[in-house]
């Protein structure tokens, strides 16, 4: 797995869905031992579901252990070099005004902000600087946005 790159509040976010899903698998898999007393497994629906719960949380246990293994967390930079992973971006445009924060695939939401670096929009906000217009395609229109404010980590 390639380095992953986090910012500190995404990275104790994966360290709190890890603790969850420890827990969520010692649950599960007491469902399956209980299941597994009632009887016919053939005919359990119950032991399957918790069989396919359980198989679920491992290989999600297992991504966010790899991602935690491979991450390190991205510090402030020691010069300003422009938007980068883990700079919170304030722009305005059209009317409005965007607040985006630029990470890593692995935590990118974008419905809460946070653009993938790979993104269009996150390709496009790399380097630029205070004072930078950027243009933002959508299929319907094409927008500029003026850069307003850059905040490091």
């Amino acid at each position: 797995m390639k380095q992953i790159y986090l910012t500190k509040l995404g990275f104790d976010e994966f360290e709190a869905e890890l603790a969850e899903l420890n827990t969520l698998f010692g649950q599960i898999t007491e469902r399956v031992r209980t299941a597994r007393e009632s009887g016919d497994l053939g005919e359990n629906a119950e032991y399957t579901a918790a069989c396919l719960e359980l198989e679920s949380v491992k290989y999600r246990a297992t991504k966010v252990k790899d991602i935690l293994q491979n991450a390190q967390v991205i510090k402030k930079p020691l010069k300003d070099n422009g938007v980068q992973l883990g700079s919170t971006v304030k722009m305005k445009g059209n009317g409005q005004e965007k607040l985006f924060i630029v990470v890593d695939t692995v935590e990118a939401d974008p419905l809460n902000g946070k653009l993938s670096s790979e993104s269009p929009i996150g390709r496009a906000l790399l380097g630029k600087k205070e004072g930078d217009m950027i243009e933002i395609k959508t299929p319907g229109k094409t927008v500029q946005y003026v850069i307003t404010t850059i905040m490091h980590i």
